[in-house]
């Protein structure tokens, strides 16, 4: 018999069941729990739980697409070159020592054939011309009185009174008065040229590029008073190198870029150089340019010379960025998200650039606005705005 007043303990059986009840409740709460939580109760797998749960991306921009489009262009040699005279013909005084009394032209003005350019003193010429002059007329007075002597002589020893020996001596007194006067009028020829040195003239048509001749100056024999670059016409010396060189031939054209923004000037390959520079390696190519170009001598140009026509792959300066010296372009995918492809650019004619690699005619292209987008970027593509349609004329 148990005693009075205690309550009974419970057997280490019963704990053990009460126990496993509990924990056996636990389980099954939370099998429940991801049974409820699971997306295979909704027939979906994972990934499509993922996709719901992630916001849809916003597209970055909205932009329109551009397809590279083949194109013939010309094939061309960018290289670069100064501008000078096509021949500079240096002009100076002939005679020495001799004053200049006027300046009639300056640099930068046209001058013609034969046209004054300066005037020296002529005073000790004229003196020296008017003394020959003078000379020649002594001269044939003394080759008169000689032909006169001549022809008595020549009666008297027909007469006998006269030796023929004396008749020789009267016919070489004619002969030298008159080589006396042939050397004054000589003389006279050499004034006369020299009064005409006192007037320097334009050798040829040009223009002025130097002047270094003042009024009262003194010309020395070889001194450089003016510079004359004939005819006006300039050349552009463009510098290609060996590799290029036996793709230039003389009649290509040659498009030049002034300095200043200015339009394009336009030139004709005159002639090659047959050697190349021991220095630079690098050989002249000799452009004409047209009269009146804003080129002047002196000027350093870029320029290309255009060797032949090639088919291009184009796309829109726009539709390339400049990024770390690279260039890129922006292809856009099925899903509208766009990658950045690097290219290589090459020529360029007008609003368009040559790809020479990383693009494929078939791929789709960002055509503008690819300097705000970043790789794997989502984008917005709309057709491209319609041009309005051209006012037809009216006819009579």
């Amino acid at each position: 018999m148990s005693k009075p007043g205690k309550r009974p303990r419970p057997s280490r059986a019963r704990a053990r069941a009460l126990l496993a009840a509990v924990a056996a409740a636990g389980v099954l709460g939370a099998a429940a729990l991801w049974t409820a939580a699971s997306p295979a109760q909704e027939g979906k797998t994972p990934a499509d739980a993922a996709k719901k749960a992630a916001p849809a991306a916003r597209p970055a921009l909205t932009v329109t697409l551009a397809e590279p489009q083949p194109a013939d262009w010309p094939q061309v040699i960018a290289t670069n070159g100064n501008v000078a005279a096509w021949q500079e013909a240096v002009i100076g005084a002939e005679l020495p020592g001799m004053r200049i009394t006027e300046v009639l032209v300056n640099v930068g003005d046209k001058v013609v054939r034969g046209q004054p350019l300066a005037r020296i003193a002529a005073e000790t010429v004229l003196a020296d011309l008017a003394q020959a002059r003078a000379a020649v007329a002594e001269a044939e007075a003394a080759l008169a009185e000689a032909k006169v002597n001549v022809e008595r002589a020549r009666q008297l020893q027909t007469q006998g009174f006269i030796s023929p020996q004396a008749g020789l001596q009267s016919a070489t007194a004619e002969q030298t008065a008159a080589a006396r006067v042939a050397a004054a009028q000589a003389r006279v020829q050499t004034e006369e040229v020299r009064l005409s040195h006192t007037r320097i003239l334009a050798p040829d048509d040009g223009v002025i590029s130097a002047r270094t001749a003042t009024v009262g100056s003194l010309a020395q024999s070889g001194q450089e008073l003016f510079r004359l670059i004939r005819g006006g016409r300039l050349e552009w010396r463009a510098e290609v190198t060996a590799s290029e060189l036996a793709r230039v031939q003389p009649g290509m054209a040659a498009t030049l870029q002034p300095p200043g923004g200015e339009a394009h000037v336009r030139g004709t390959v005159r002639m090659v150089a047959p050697t190349l520079d021991a220095q630079t390696r690098n050989a002249l190519v000799y452009v004409d340019l047209p009269a009146g170009s804003p080129l002047r001598a002196g000027m350093f140009v870029s320029g290309r010379l255009q060797v032949g026509q090639g088919s291009a792959l184009t796309l829109p300066q726009s539709a390339v960025v400049l990024r770390d010296g690279f260039a890129y372009v922006f292809s856009v995918g099925a899903d509208r998200r766009v990658a950045e492809v690097k290219v290589e650019l090459g020529r360029r004619v007008g609003d368009r650039v040559e790809i020479t690699r990383g693009v494929t005619p078939a791929m789709k292209l960002v055509a503008s606005g690819a300097a705000f987008l970043a790789d794997g970027d989502t984008v917005r593509v709309v057709e491209p705005a319609a041009s309005p349609p051209k006012a037809q004329a009216s006819t009579k």
